[in-house]
């Protein structure tokens, strides 16, 4: 029995029993789609690669516009390999690769995103926004997506690898902890555009950029529900009950595919790149603080009581110095009139 179910198997690597999102790809309709959106993904990547070249030139600095770059090459990528699956439809390693880079391409637009909504709340509510505690958070939120992507490709090429049950539940149970961690980093934007508008209004407010501060903010709000939609479409289809590869569900099909991943993307890059967010969110070099914004330092906010008191009794310090010496010119001046007359 198991030498006939290896004879229908032939592997390692496996090609896999259930369904997948996008199904297996065809020349057609998979390759003429695929091309379409590879000349769109090239034209947005030859954009925002000729703006971060001319603002470069110019001393303006904006590395998300490299990262928006990256993010479309990535899906060039993806599409390329796409398209070569659909020509060798048995190749299970061209497969692999193709998965990995749909789930991994969005995730540049993911951490701008959670970028752009630090910049709103720093400049709207300084205290808040240049605390530690939100530069920790912001730190294990990168670490932490770092990991999930680690997670996710581990998963996916380990249960191509495996025809054991345990092995495959893990790698599944793997990929829906991803997924759902994924789910809850789309929606923190949301939550720190809260905070910058919802909290009492700075006295230290700060503005940066071009526009203002609303347009960035519905900015930052719509590409978040972009991006909660994207999203929650593949957590939503990761938990549904798996499905055989002869019997898949709707949402398995090309057009969700197609649809909930690439077309929303390109949906994304439309506002990003149009709104020219290298003028929106551009912010000066080396901003570490409040004030840096704006040009202005404000004083920090933690300093002690010891500190103030040790800087206070130093002016007071000087300040005598320098009655004293006033007053011994003024006498030595007052003898030699003295002595004159």
């Amino acid at each position: 029995m198991s030498q006939q179910q290896h004879q229908q198997q032939p592997g390692p690597p496996y090609a896999p029993r259930t369904a997948g999102l996008g199904g297996l790809p065809a020349v057609i309709p998979d390759v003429p789609i695929c091309a379409v959106l590879l000349a769109i993904y090239v034209s947005f990547a030859a954009t925002n690669m000729t703006i971060y070249q001319l603002n470069n030139r110019k001393g303006h600095k904006f590395i998300p516009s490299v990262a928006l770059f990256g993010f479309c090459m990535a899906r060039v990528t993806t599409l390329v390999l796409r398209i070569a699956w659909a020509t060798r439809q048995t190749n299970i390693r061209l497969s692999i690769a193709a998965n990995i880079l749909v789930n991994a391409g969005i995730l540049a637009v993911y951490i701008l995103n959670l970028i752009f909504a630090q910049r709103i709340l720093r400049a709207k509510q300084p205290r808040v926004g240049w605390s530690m505690a939100i530069r920790v958070l912001y730190r294990a939120l990168y670490v932490a997506t770092a990991g999930a992507l680690i997670m996710v490709i581990t998963a996916v090429t380990l249960s191509v690898y495996t025809l054991d049950p345990y092995t495959l539940q893990a790698c599944r149970d793997v990929q829906l902890a991803s997924s759902t961690f994924l789910l809850v980093l789309t929606t923190v934007p949301i939550f720190v555009l809260a905070a910058a508008y919802l909290l009492p209004k700075s006295s230290a407010e700060e503005s940066f950029g071009t526009g203002s501060m609303r347009s960035k903010a519905l900015i930052v709000f719509v590409v978040t529900c972009l991006c909660i939609t994207n999203s929650g479409f593949r957590s939503g289809t990761a938990w549904m009950p798996p499905r055989p590869s002869n019997d898949p569900a709707w949402y398995h099909g090309k057009a969700p595919f197609y649809v909930f991943n690439f077309v929303l993307e390109i949906l994304i890059l439309c506002i990003l790149v149009p709104s020219r967010i290298d003028k929106r969110f551009h912010i000066p070099n080396g901003s570490k603080q409040a004030g840096d914004y704006s040009g202005r330092r404000v004083p920090s906010f933690d300093i002690s009581d010891r500190d103030i008191t040790r800087d206070d009794v130093a002016i007071d310090d000087i300040s005598r110095d320098v009655t004293t010496e006033k007053e011994v010119k003024s006498k030595n001046g007052n003898d030699t009139s003295s002595t004159l007359v």
